[in-house]
């Protein structure tokens, strides 16, 4: 099990992408569009750089919704690789079957 910590961490920087997604999009649009003047596009650089780290979204990691684990984790189940096992072995995960010989 994760430190709880950790998990409130990566729930308060989803929490901040989600608030600046939007704002950050058009400061970018700005930024990197060509036919702008460069001073334009640079306060918009200023402006994206003012804004709070954490929400950037290449700051979030994928953490595993049982454990808060950020290794090994599937994507598309949402659970880490310890998870998927206990789960598969338990029959939780429908079309799942734990080999063994």
């Amino acid at each position: 099990m994760a430190k709880k910590a950790m998990i409130e961490r990566e729930k308060k920087r989803q929490k901040l992408v989600e608030q600046y997604a939007s704002k950050r999009a058009a400061l970018k649009e700005i930024a990197n569009d060509e036919s702008k003047p460069m001073e334009e596009r640079f306060k918009a650089r200023l402006k994206l750089a003012k804004l709070p780290r954490n929400s950037s979204a290449v700051r979030l990691h994928n953490r595993c919704q049982l454990t808060g684990r950020p290794h090994a984790y599937y994507r598309k189940l949402k659970v880490s690789r310890i998870m998927l096992r206990e789960l598969g072995s338990m029959g939780q995960i429908p079309g799942l079957v734990k080999s063994s010989w």
